[in-house]
């Protein structure tokens, strides 16, 4: 019976580099693996629908389901997560010393609808009190001008936002203190030069990350992995099969980060550093399947559907694949 030929565009994270390399295979397939960056990944597949799977930004799509206007549905397998404390920015001579001196500033987002800009808004406001429209928002490019959002705003009339000048970046106007703060999943290039003009907002933001998950219990989740409806309307095994295969890439990974023998990964610490993350979140730190992320999930809804995003409030059964709602124990 010839084998089932799929597409998959992810970047190339060790977590799935042996999906890519073919120590893993996907049950009944051939696979061409494109290993890409993430936002050529996103802009191919939420505007072209190029790929049979495909790794998705969450908000944006949470966004299109909303709308129904996605091609794909999500599978339960996160290759993206990432606490977004470090992801706040702001400028030295903004007045900003903590989180509630952002009311009334001017806070730049490449993306008002990117996951780590939902994040760190829905940790704002459950942690800090912090509303969306306390704080002005202006979007545009971090390094580069003109990026653009995925999918048309829902905010309300009158809500604070605007478009960066034309010619003007966001790391740019932070550094010139055109911006009091920007938030970011790439650190902007007027941190990074070293001069001082721009800080994080929580500059001990491992302790602080970590005292969240404590707290909460939710390890954010940035992307996720989706693939065409159409594809699983004519193959229902495949969902399934997915994620056994992304689970079996990962488990090789997670290994290769408890390996002392010779160390796999160029960190001196690499292994200590597993071993504290281990006690902090657990050995499944990195989970996949609907169970293990129900917290994080619920969370991500709701902040999308208060934040103006989802025109609604989703359920889990309409976001991912029918197949994937339950763990399968052998």
């Amino acid at each position: 019976m010839a084998r089932l030929q799929i597409s998959i565009a992810s970047w190339d994270y060790d977590r799935v580099r042996p999906l890519m390399d073919g120590r893993v295979g996907v049950e009944g397939c051939e696979v061409n693996y494109l290993p890409m960056p993430v936002e050529e990944c996103f802009h191919r597949a939420y505007f072209h629908s190029e790929f049979d799977v495909t790794e998705i930004g969450m908000s944006p799509f949470l966004i299109a389901c909303s709308r129904g206007l996605t091609d794909y549905m999500a599978l339960p397998v996160f290759l993206s997560r990432m606490f977004r404390h470090s992801a706040i920015y702001v400028s030295r001579d903004s007045g900003i010393d903590t989180p509630e001196d952002l009311r009334g500033k001017r806070v730049g987002v490449p993306e008002y609808q990117m996951s780590a800009a939902l994040w760190s808004r829905g940790m704002l406001k459950d942690d800090f009190g912090i509303v969306a429209d306390d704080m002005s928002w202006v979007q545009g490019g971090l390094e580069q001008p003109g990026r653009r959002d995925k999918f048309p705003l829902n905010l309300p009339n009158g809500f604070p936002i605007e478009a960066a000048p034309a010619q003007a970046t966001l790391s740019q106007m932070l550094g010139d203190g055109a911006l009091d703060a920007v938030i970011s999943a790439r650190a902007p290039s007027s941190f990074l030069d070293g001069s001082g003009r721009v800080r994080r907002l929580f500059p001990d933001y491992r302790q602080d990350e970590a005292e969240y998950y404590r707290r909460t219990g939710i390890f954010p989740i940035m992307h996720a992995v989706g693939i065409r409806k159409s594809l699983v309307e004519r193959h229902p095994w495949l969902p399934a099969s997915l994620c056994k295969a992304f689970a079996g890439a990962k488990a090789i990974a997670e290994q290769d980060l408890g390996e002392v023998t010779a160390l796999k990964i160029g960190l001196p610490w690499v292994a200590a550093e597993y071993e504290h993350t281990v006690r902090v979140m657990g050995r499944d730190f990195w989970s996949y399947g609907i169970e293990p992320n129900r917290k994080t999930l619920e969370a991500m809804m709701r902040y999308s559907h208060e934040q103006g995003l989802a025109t609604r409030r989703l359920a889990l059964e309409e976001v991912f694949a029918e197949s994937t709602m339950e763990d399968v124990s052998v």
